[in-house]
């Protein structure tokens, strides 16, 4: 490249050379010699310096090439070098590998080994186990099956035997921890809120000042007596009794309002059916007033507020509602006062506990004018007059219908029971308590094991005698557990029963 710079430059200077020498040739004729001499002076120097630009060119040329033949062969050599170094690398892993290989094909080796030594001795001592299981069998005399059955049986009975006595020891521990606790709250309880009990009936008895005032009351053919028991819906019944005259009616009210009309007549003395109309209604006046008044007294001494005006009423109405011949709007206080005082005592809101205790038996008050259980009929009222889900579910909840999810109702059931299982607050006729305590036999009897069962303490006990050779010492707890669960299921009962139950085992003989 350098030598057709110098050849090209060299051409451009002959190029001018010769116009020069053609336009001076016409110029002058005098300097063509000069000019030539001068021409072939400059050509000279020309190619002298071409040709040493050409010599320079071809130094640093060759230079450009040795060096970078230099750097080429470094390059070369330095990756030669890496090469040969990674090739011993490589060559070292295919040693380890080939070395771990070997290891790995050794300790194969000795697992197979191993593993056909532990097969060997398992397979030794499935055969010696066998024969020893030949050997117990031949000495106990039981096969396999027979042998795991006894163990079985032995470790149940063990089992349960261990199991009463925890079960033992945790209810004597509970015992221990809550018994006295809960008689000092509940006796707390009783003795805060004393109350007298009087035992009502479903008739009433109106003195009367002389026998004479029996026909007047009948009237001329009966149309008195007729009237007033139509007016009333009570029945009159005129016996033999000197001086006194009968009401009776399964409806409280109507029995209240009739005895107030009868009394009326006789104080005034006029005694015809225009009259007994008369003082029918202003008797049903009075009543309403006296419903109303109690009921508000009812709220007013157990300090609940906010009750809707119609369950006021209806709380009135229990005034002549009695259960067992206890005075139900009495009981539904009293039930009031202790679920309250008991809340305060655990700590728990007693307004809402006396709420539930007030309501608890709202049914009664109309259980006779509609169908169903007063609990049912409670349950609607409560809904219909917008009072709280927990007092409905206390209402419901207070005769172990539905299991009691809240502490409030438990609060209820327990007052409601303490007030029911006061001595003297309730009476059963005879029938029904016969049927009870019959009941509460026949559950003991059919229990497997029991041999006899005796109801004692009116209802309040039940003593049973086991037979020995079915029932252990360790399986009496169970088996009381199992009685106590089946009475508070079937048999509905006041306070609590007490299960007494007695294993004995004798031996007779005689010496002839």
């Amino acid at each position: 490249m350098v030598t057709g710079i110098i050849i090209g430059i060299i051409i451009g200077v002959i190029a001018g050379t010769v116009i020069g020498i053609m336009y001076r040739k016409n110029v002058s004729e005098r300097k063509i010699g000069s000019a030539e001499e001068e021409a072939k002076r400059i050509i000279n120097d020309s190619i002298k310096t071409a040709e040493s630009k050409k010599r320079e060119a071809l130094l640093e040329a060759k230079e450009e090439i040795h060096k970078n033949r230099a750097d080429l062969e470094r390059e070369i050599k330095d990756r030669r070098s890496e090469m040969q170094k990674t090739e011993r690398r490589l060559t070292q892993k295919e040693e380890t590998l080939d070395r771990k290989t070997d290891a790995a094909e050794k300790k194969s080796e000795e697992l197979n080994r191993k593993l056909a030594n532990v097969q060997k001795s398992r397979e030794e001592a499935e055969a010696y186990k066998q024969q020893q299981l030949e050997r117990l069998e031949s000495i106990s005399g039981l096969t396999r099956d027979e042998a795991k059955e006894f163990l079985v049986n032995s470790i149940e009975q063990e089992a349960q035997h261990d199991a009463a006595i925890k079960l033992r020891e945790i209810q004597q521990q509970t015992k221990d921890e809550a018994e006295k606790y809960a008689r000092e709250v509940i006796s707390s309880a009783i003795q805060r809120c004393a109350a007298d009990h009087v035992a009502e009936a479903t008739v009433s008895v109106v003195p009367l000042p002389n026998d004479e005032m029996k026909g007047r009351i009948i009237g001329r053919e009966g149309r008195n007596i007729r009237t007033l028991e139509t007016l009333t819906g009570v029945d009159l019944i005129i016996d033999d009794t000197p001086e006194a005259i009968t009401l009776s009616c399964f409806d409280p009210v109507r029995r209240e309002i009739a005895r107030l009309t009868l009394e009326k007549l006789i104080i005034d003395g006029r005694i015809h059916p225009a009259r007994i109309e008369e003082m029918v209604e202003k008797s049903r006046r009075e009543v309403e007033q006296v419903i109303k008044q109690e009921g508000e007294r009812a709220v007013l001494e157990t300090g609940v507020h906010g009750l809707h005006p119609e369950l006021i009423k209806l709380l009135g109405r229990m005034r002549y509602r009695t259960s067992y011949g206890q005075n139900v709007l009495q009981h539904s206080i009293e039930v009031s006062h202790i679920a309250g005082i008991l809340a305060g005592e655990l700590g728990i809101n007693a307004t809402q506990a006396k709420r539930a205790g007030l309501l608890h038996d709202i049914g009664k008050a109309i259980d006779r004018e509609m169908e169903g259980s007063h609990v049912d009929i409670g349950v609607d009222l409560c809904k219909r007059y917008h009072e709280h889900a927990d007092i409905v579910h206390a209402v419901q909840a207070h005769h172990g219908d539905i299991e009691a999810k809240t502490l409030v109702a438990c609060l209820v059931q327990a007052a409601d029971a303490i007030s029911a299982a006061r001595p003297g607050a309730r009476r059963e006729n005879l029938e029904a308590y016969i049927k009870r305590l019959e009941k509460l036999e026949e559950i003991a009897n059919t229990t497997p094991g029991v041999s006899s069962s005796y109801a004692i303490q009116a209802g309040r006990e039940i003593r049973i005698i086991v037979n020995p050779d079915q029932v252990s010492d360790s399986k009496m707890l169970l088996l009381s557990r199992e009685i106590a669960k089946k009475i508070e299921n079937e048999l509905e009962y006041p306070g609590q029963i007490k299960i007494n139950m007695i294993r004995e085992t004798r031996a007779v003989e005689y010496a002839k």
